[in-house]
């Protein structure tokens, strides 16, 4: 696909994700005066795969208004998926970063994704908080490998005019960051103009002070980052969108992004898309390839925004596939003994 098609579908589509994210605003008023929980959850959960150290990170949940925003399916069968996961919309959805701790080097610690911020309400931005639980200060974080630049992802990079990962190197596809960090491809966008300059705005607000202090790095399609750590071209949900793959001792994780939005109704239903997608029908194309393969292949997998922890494995099943939520552990030896 050209790139110039890409860009201007991502334009039009940005309009859209603001019009949407837009919806949130009374469900989160509703939460700040009505929260469900009197104090947060724990935010973080470890598990090994092969010599890496992987912790998943919460930034917490929001209300997700899934009949306004799933595109490519009709209502009754999104009702009957809910209904037939118990759930109910708005749905309460995960947003989720990792943790990737290599073995032999104590001073790489590298996350997957960064929240966001205090964007879209007072029920996430819980990041820093899960990171801290963990035992790690945002300061110790050497690298951020950015699946894509939409702000629910990249928007707790700044708080203000500070950065929260001062020592980290963020990492990003090219044409994700040359396409969302260039006023250019703002100004010449179709679309709803305040909207658009929001994103972009937001887009240079969280990501951009990276850039101009050097911080930025990006890399083009498939590529080894780090020993056992490569990206994996993805794009659809947005030009440059990436999967990260860890690979080691025979063991693999994939942190999939925004391959999908609502667990209940797009793993049954692969080819139901979201208002988010720059361009939907790639952007299916992608997530039925990355399905098949994970189904295929039994490896683990992180989607940003399954229930947390957010990771498991697929199976496939009738025409879709069945999530298979990673096991709780907690087997550690206690203090002391």
């Amino acid at each position: 696909m050209k790139m110039h098609t890409l860009l201007w579908r991502g334009s039009f589509a940005a309009a859209l994700l603001i019009a949407a994210f837009t919806a949130f605003v009374p469900f989160a008023a509703a939460q700040t005066a009505a929260p469900k929980l009197g104090k947060s959850q724990a935010g973080f959960y470890r598990m090994k795969v092969g010599d890496f150290e992987i912790t998943a990170l919460s930034d917490g949940t929001v209300l997700l208004p899934v009949f306004d925003l799933l595109t490519n399916i009709k209502p009754l069968e999104i009702q009957k998926l809910l209904s037939d996961a118990f759930v109910k919309a708005p749905l309460d959805a995960s947003v989720n970063a990792f943790l990737i701790k290599p073995a032999g080097d104590a001073n790489k610690l590298i996350m997957v994704d960064a929240g966001s911020g205090e964007l879209y309400g007072p029920t996430l931005n819980k990041l820093v908080a899960s990171l801290k639980a963990v035992g790690y200060e945002p300061e110790q974080i050497t690298d951020i490998l950015l699946t894509h630049i939409h702000t629910d992802h990249s928007g707790g990079l700044m708080d203000g005019s500070r950065m929260v990962f001062p020592n980290a190197t963020v990492h990003a596809e090219k044409r994700e960051a040359d396409y969302w960090l260039n006023p250019a491809n703002r100004d010449k966008s179709k679309g709803n103009k305040e909207q658009l300059a929001r994103l972009f705005s937001e887009a240079a607000a969280k990501v951009k002070p990276y850039l101009d202090a050097a911080k930025i790095k990006t890399f083009d399609g498939d590529a080894e980052l780090f020993p056992g750590i490569r990206s994996i071209a993805t794009p659809g949900h947005t030009p440059g969108h990436s999967f990260y793959a860890v690979e080691s001792k025979g063991e693999k994780i994939v942190f999939f992004g925004d391959i999908m939005h609502v667990a209940e109704v797009q793993f049954p239903n692969p080819s139901a898309t979201i208002v988010f997608d720059s361009d939907s029908k790639a952007a299916a194309a992608q997530r039925k390839k990355a399905f098949a393969d994970a189904a295929k292949n039994g490896y683990w997998i992180a989607p940003a925004h399954v229930s947390f922890p957010g990771i498991g494995h697929l199976r496939a099943e009738g025409g879709g596939y069945k999530w298979i939520p990673v096991t709780y552990v907690n087997d550690a030896y206690e203090i002391g003994k």
